[in-house]
């Protein structure tokens, strides 16, 4: 057999990130046993190029370097190249990303990382141009040079590799000798979190941070919301307002198609990255949901409906499931260039050209500071910055024919836009990402009151299920490619010919299971609670660590690599393992044979020192230690179905531990939904709780304590009153007339 490191061996991957760079002059190996064993037969160093499909300086780097017949010698002769997709293996990224950031104290893709035949890093970096310039070293002198320490330095290389290998360990892997908290974090430690949040917001251009570039932090955003709810302290409110006003209005929001854009370049929100990620389009929606329950502000519930269609529009598989991202560049076709941003950003000539009204044209460009000048290279990304009363008054017309105006606008546009060249579409359907988007399809159809949003998570679900869910090993898979006919050939493939790759992670499982769960809250359908259930299990046998007392990231039946990470930190997701604990915490009322609140106590009590000396840093851990020292509020129906009348009722309240536990109105329906859950007793959540009179009836507990059963829903929400500590209402709120919706 050829030697693999012979030839670019990416044309037979599925990833369209790794197929970008199948046509590269480099010989470029996928991250797998043939090319590991490689670089270890031919004693040579690992050249490791982390990156995405969507990743704006990846495409950079490619066309500077990776399709430059020079650097491909050096490379191809020196070194074994592997290319990775991050989003495919995010274990193999999370290990190197954090070398990188231990040794420079920054991060970013792509990462460029060089390592032993054994996997261990002795030189990293993210951006390299190809020749040295404004204090960059160039990429071909840095091969050169790591080239020749190999030969002439081994030693020095192989003492360093282990370094920086022994600490990586430590950060990653390792959890303390002796847990010196006796018990978890207190629910305090939401405060402190809320309040750190506070010291770093910026309370001039919203979000956080006193610069550039400036990221959603979706996380914080509900540390303080439910920060909120349990004080009533009106400036954790007054943030995060700020902070959905200023995403909403500014540039990492799309103005004419809806969804929301990786992050912004600058401080005051005006020109974004403009790649979009299906995760940024699920978790930041959910922080809009407990803005919109907190506030009842209208304008938050505009933005989730936005984002939701476009979701549903562009990122959606005919088949249900949800796809990566868009890039943030478009290719010219008559040049052939990559432009970034080009499908975006408008000039006040385009606008009007599409209008073709000139009032409606001038109403446009004001609104959305679409100016002569620009903001971004001679266009302009929209930015909302004009309220609808200043242009009543400065265009002397009803403020209800300026909206009317400015819709259609938006609408015209939008048509017109589908006519430029689209960015590529990284069609991967990874299991955690939809996990994130299902669980906000279901909390949006509970809140809004729209069943669409729960079909639309239900239908993505069951793709994901039908896929990636192995039910003889209740084992899942991370990722999904749908493959033609003519590349299916001679290769295997899933039941419905699509590519499967990849052991599934704990996000994966515990993303996955939170979605699960809220679309059995959101439609009362028993499935989709034992999916969650099955996989929580899982999660059990395959990343619960009794002795070390934690979850880890990867797969005990996994692969080996050179630590098993965890995942504590939130990052551009929330932290696997934060999530995993408040859902363990959730499912544990259903499963009372389940260890399910002992894993989840364990975990935060192993992890006591690490959040509580930096809470923000693990904003999932503390809304995990909130849930289990307040204890879920749990509303279980017995009924047929949940009423919409209920369910509208409690959706104009923010309950952000909120549990609806439908269940049949008898205990002969009851049993049926036991043998499907394979429980051979009803767990306290359903035990004892019949419908009463032959009509629909609600019971409410927190902490094991319940309010008596009744058909009002007003009286379970003046118990829930009561008895859940409410936030003072009376709080004051930020002036609307400082904002430009």
């Amino acid at each position: 057999m050829t030697e693999p490191t012979q030839r670019n061996r990416l044309a037979e991957e599925e990833s369209p990130y790794l197929r970008q760079h199948a046509d590269n002059p480099v010989n470029w190996q996928p991250w797998d046993e043939r090319a590991l064993e490689a670089a270890e037969e031919r004693d040579v160093p690992i050249f490791l190029s982390i990156g995405y499909s969507a990743c704006h300086w990846c495409h950079v780097m490619a066309d500077e370097s990776f399709a430059d017949e020079e650097v491909a010698e050096l490379l191809n002769e020196n070194f074994v190249p592997i290319k990775v997709d991050r989003e495919e293996r995010p274990d193999v990224d999370s290990i190197y990303m954090t070398v990188c950031q231990l040794v420079s104290g920054q991060g970013g893709w792509p990462l460029s990382a060089w390592l032993t035949p054994e996997g261990k890093p002795f030189y990293v970096g993210t951006y390299f141009p190809k020749e040295a310039k404004r204090g960059q070293p160039g990429f071909l002198d840095i091969l050169e040079q790591l080239a020749n320490s190999w030969e002439q330095d081994r030693e020095e290389v192989e003492n360093r590799a282990q370094q920086w290998t022994d600490a990586v360990k430590d950060r990653l892997e390792e959890t303390p000798d002796s847990v010196a908290a006796a018990e978890p974090p207190s629910s305090e430690v939401l405060e402190t979190a809320a309040d750190a949040a506070l010291r770093s917001a910026d309370r001039q251009h919203g979000g956080f941070g006193s610069g550039g570039p400036k990221f959603p932090q979706p996380s914080r955003l509900h540390v303080l919301a439910r920060a909120y709810d349990r004080t009533g302290r009106s400036a954790y409110l007054e943030v995060l307002e700020e902070s959905l006003d200023a995403m909403a209005a500014g540039g990492l929001y799309d103005h004419v198609g809806g969804g929301f854009h990786r992050y912004c370049v600058d401080r005051d929100w005006t020109v974004p990255h403009f790649e979009k990620m299906l995760y940024d389009n699920a978790e930041i929606p959910r922080a809009f949901l407990a803005g919109y329950q907190l506030t009842g502000e209208e304008r938050y519930a505009e933005v989730i409906e936005e984002t939701l269609e476009f979701v549903d529009r562009e990122l959606t598989h005919d088949e249900g499931g949800f796809f990566a991202t868009l890039d943030a560049q478009s290719e010219d076709p008559e040049t052939g260039e990559h432009e970034e941003g080009a499908f975006y950003v408008w000039t006040p000539a385009e606008v009007a050209a599409v209008l073709e009204d000139e009032t409606s044209a001038e109403l446009f460009c004001a609104r959305y500071d679409i100016t002569e000048s620009g903001n971004f290279e001679g266009a302009n990304q929209p930015n909302r910055v004009t309220s609808v009363s200043t242009l009543a008054d400065e265009f002397d017309l009803a403020a209800d024919e300026i909206e009317r105006r400015l819709e259609s606008a938006r609408e015209r546009l939008a048509e017109a836009r589908e006519r430029r060249p689209r960015p590529n579409r990284d069609e991967k359907v990874l299991a955690g990402w939809n996990g994130l988007m299902i669980a906000t399809c279901a909390e949006a159809a509970l809140v809004l009151g729209e069943d669409e949003y729960a079909e639309m998570g239900v239908g993505a679900l069951e793709f994901v299920r039908d896929r990636l869910w192995n039910e003889d090993e209740q084992r899942l898979s991370r990722r999904y490619k749908d493959v033609s006919e003519q590349r299916s050939e001679g290769r295997e493939t899933g039941s419905h010919g699509g590519d499967v790759k990849v052991d599934g992670y704990l996000e994966d499982y515990a993303f996955l299971a939170r979605g699960a769960l809220g679309c059995y809250e959101a439609t009362g359908d028993v499935d989709h609670l034992a999916f969650a259930l099955d996989l929580a299990r899982t999660i059990e046998a395959e990343f619960w660590d009794a002795e070390r007392g934690t979850l880890y990231f990867t797969p005990e039946s996994g692969e080996s690599l050179v630590t098993r990470p965890q995942e504590l930190n939130d990052q551009s997701t929330p932290s696997a393992t934060g999530v995993a604990a408040e859902m363990l915490l959730a499912l544990d009322g259903f499963a009372d044979d389940e260890e399910f609140e002992t894993i989840a106590s364990t975990v935060l009590e192993t992890h006591a020192n690490r959040i509580e000396a930096n809470a923000l840093q693990h904003a999932s851990l503390c809304l995990a230690a909130d849930r289990l020292e307040a204890g879920a509020l749990e509303i279980t129906v017995a009924a047929d179905e949940l009423p919409d009348e209920w369910r509208d009722r409690f959706a104009e309240e923010y309950h952000p531990d909120r549990l609806f536990a439908l269940r049949p109105p008898t205990q002969e329906g009851l049993e049926d939904w036991l043998r499907q859950l394979g429980l051979e007793e009803a767990p306290a959540i359903w035990a004892g709780r019949e419908a009463r009179d032959g009509e629909p009836t609600l019971y409410v507990c927190r902490d094991r304590t319940c309010s008596p059963p009744t058909h009002d829903v007003e009286d379970a929400l003046e118990w829930v009153g009561d008895n859940g500590e409410p936030r003072d209402s009376s709080e004051t709120t930020l002036d609307e007339s400082e904002s430009p919706f």
